[in-house]
């Protein structure tokens, strides 16, 4: 971007600021609505009010038939590149319609209607998208879980969800390496209380998964029956209100926390940020290297651009090893993207392998014009690294699984602000935010706090958790009443920006996927030699951080330590999963804790990082924290 081009950010931040509902009215013109919404902005609805209330909306209408009626049909929707199954293919809106609409008929024959909720649990594949919109298309509700994760937690979110149908595909891959999904789901359902009436299996061609009678059927086979059948589903109407999706958030114990994203609301913040904020143009080629298990590929693989009607890119494969270090690269070029957008773990690695980017002069990227980085904190180095080889910008910018979009970012599209390193600039249009202390009083310029934002929140973000009202005031809105909890710690600078320094909670960022240490803790618990445990995420210069568990034994325990330490990182990794990137036990004589019976991670993690720390003064021994040093330095950490 021309460094003379001047921002119009403040302008049209201060828009909003003025008339909130105004500002969003104009902004919804850009959706096809059934019906206008009766109030822009309904404060009697709901737990803090309720966006475009009365409208009546599809959202796979706008995804998809609204672009086929004006003419876009023949253009690419959706590009799919999957370098471990050496498959490109290219589905255009046109025929992306054909295949929702056919799956929509298919869920309806299984007896999925408005409101009734269908679990995926599938990997990057283009019938995990169809999957999405085809729900849209009827009205169901979907809820995406991550293929990484365990049958336990898919148990958990089964019995949550309770959905009448499971769409999985046989497998997930990964280099060198098949990831069975049908066991995993075989063995959620049996843990679960409630039971799916059926289930649908995608079979690929890595892996041919056991289908039980009666429940189980053939993706493919069904497919092709209802095309012989001619059967097609047309868009249902909902409430702008209605839920669109569940989406599960890290909560530390019992019930997961199921994030709901309506319709309109979604519909409205998502198009608008597609120019706005990421730049680009309807037609243009936007990639989004994320997982749609997670947020991010659920708001930018799949919705947002299909709303703007641009071409998505669905990428299955890694940023190193497929084949290497140049995969990025390749993608970008081979499908001229002009954008990416990836978490700041994705460069890291590029970074390691090929630190001075020999591989990128292999590659065109005239094209590209922009790295959006997200869902950890961007670390100063790796932007620097990334400005330097690709003589572009590179925005980091920050929002979390409530949002649904970003809270704070650099607007490429009103023309781009300054880029200050470790910082992900300022709020979007609809985001008050604001740090304070605990009293919930304002802090200075540049003074650290927790991150806030002034309620209500804007379309897009969530309006509560599912069928847990309570839960979510009680989880987000009642330590700082009037505002909405981050769970973020950070400052705002003498220029306004938003510097977000690290989780407020025990969260912790695992390759930009948000892990739950007492989660974790469970799990370790559950061990039968241990007696006690903490988990810690540490500093990783690849992943950002990465748990490492604490475990006291049970008195009299005669086995060798090594050996339960690999028994408990294998549970962890059968209960939560891979994803946890769990590979760390330590065994210790005694945590250190408050003498109020408080474990003192904080600190634990200080000595872990090899930071500088102070003895806090309400420990009960302070002995105990070299104890923790000498552990750590035994196995090469802390200093």
């Amino acid at each position: 971007m021309d460094a003379k081009t001047v921002s119009r950010y403040h302008e049209v931040y201060a828009q909003w600021l003025r008339d909130p509902e105004g500002f969003w009215a104009e902004a919804a013109r850009e959706i096809d609505w059934i019906e206008p919404a009766k109030k822009v902005f309904d404060p009697a609805m709901g737990v803090y009010g309720r966006w475009f209330a009365g409208g009546v909306v599809n959202t796979c209408y706008n995804a998809l038939d609204r672009h086929v009626r004006r003419g876009r049909g023949k253009q690419a929707a959706l590009i799919y590149d999957s370098p471990v199954t050496h498959t490109v293919a290219s589905f255009s809106y046109e025929e992306m319609l054909f295949e929702v609409s056919t799956l929509a008929a298919i869920l309806q024959d299984f007896g999925v209607g408005k409101g009734d909720r269908v679990i995926i649990y599938m990997p990057l594949v283009p019938e995990a998208v169809f999957a999405m919109l085809a729900c849209a298309r009827i009205g169901a509700v979907h809820s995406v879980v991550f293929g990484g994760f365990a049958a336990n937690e898919l148990a958990k979110r089964i019995d949550d969800a309770k959905p009448k149908l499971v769409l999985t595909a046989s497998c997930g891959i990964e280099p060198g390496r098949i990831v069975k999904y049908k066991p995993l789901l075989d063995e959620a359902i049996a843990m679960a209380a409630f039971k799916p009436s059926a289930c649908m299996i995608l079979q690929r061609p890595q892996e041919q998964a056991l289908l039980i009678a009666g429940r189980d059927h053939d993706w493919r086979d069904v497919r092709d029956a209802a095309i012989a059948a001619n059967k097609h589903a047309e868009c249902v109407p909902v409430l702008a209100t209605d839920p669109l999706y569940i989406l599960y958030t890290s909560g530390t114990t019992g019930i997961p926390k199921g994030v709901v994203r309506d319709n309109g609301g979604h519909l409205v913040a998502l198009k608008w940020s597609m120019k706005n904020l990421y730049g680009v143009d309807p037609g243009e080629v936007w990639w989004c290297g994320s997982d749609i298990g997670w947020v991010v590929g659920h708001s930018y693989i799949v919705y947002a651009p299909l709303f703007h009607g641009a071409t998505s890119i669905m990428y299955e494969g890694k940023p190193v090893g497929t084949p290497d270090a140049g995969a990025y690269w390749r993608v970008i070029s081979q499908h001229k993207a002009v954008a990416l957008f990836t978490a700041p773990t994705a460069f890291r690695a590029i970074k390691k392998e090929d630190p001075d980017g020999k591989l990128l002069a292999q590659y065109d990227l005239s094209h590209f014009r922009t790295l959006f980085l997200a869902g950890e904190r961007a670390d100063p180095p790796t932007i620097a690294w990334a400005e330097e080889k690709l003589h572009k910008p590179v925005v980091d910018h920050w929002w979390q699984t409530e949002t649904g979009w970003c809270i704070a970012g650099n607007p490429v599209g009103l023309g781009m602000l300054p880029v200050k390193h470790g910082s992900a600039t300022v709020p979007m249009p609809g985001w008050d935010v604001r740090v304070v202390d605990e009293s919930c009083n304002e802090v200075a310029s540049n003074a650290i706090g927790s991150i806030v934002v002034k309620l209500p929140l804007p379309p897009g973000a969530f309006p509560t958790l599912w069928q847990q009202d309570e839960r979510f005031k009680e989880s987000y809105l009642a330590e700082f009443p009037g505002y909405y909890k981050t769970a973020d710690a950070g400052f705002k600078d003498d220029d306004g920006y938003v510097h977000v320094m690290g989780r407020t909670d025990d969260i912790i960022n695992v390759a930009g996927h948000r892990l739950s240490t007492g989660g974790m803790e469970e799990v370790l618990a559950a061990h039968p030699d241990v007696a006690e445990c903490a988990v810690i995420g540490v500093a990783d210069a690849l992943k950002g951080e990465v748990p490492c568990g604490f475990v006291v034994l049970k008195a009299g325990v005669p086995r060798a330590h090594a050996e339960i330490e690999t028994e408990i990182v294998a549970l962890v990794r059968d209960r939560i999963g891979p994803v946890a990137a769990f590979k760390l036990a330590i065994t210790v004589s005694r945590l250190p804790k408050t003498r109020s019976g408080k474990i003192l991670r904080g600190t634990m993690k200080k000595i872990a990082d090899g930071e500088d720390w102070t003895m806090p003064a309400t420990i009960d021994d302070p002995a105990i924290l070299d104890e923790i040093g000498t552990a750590l330095k035994g196995k090469g950490m802390g200093r």
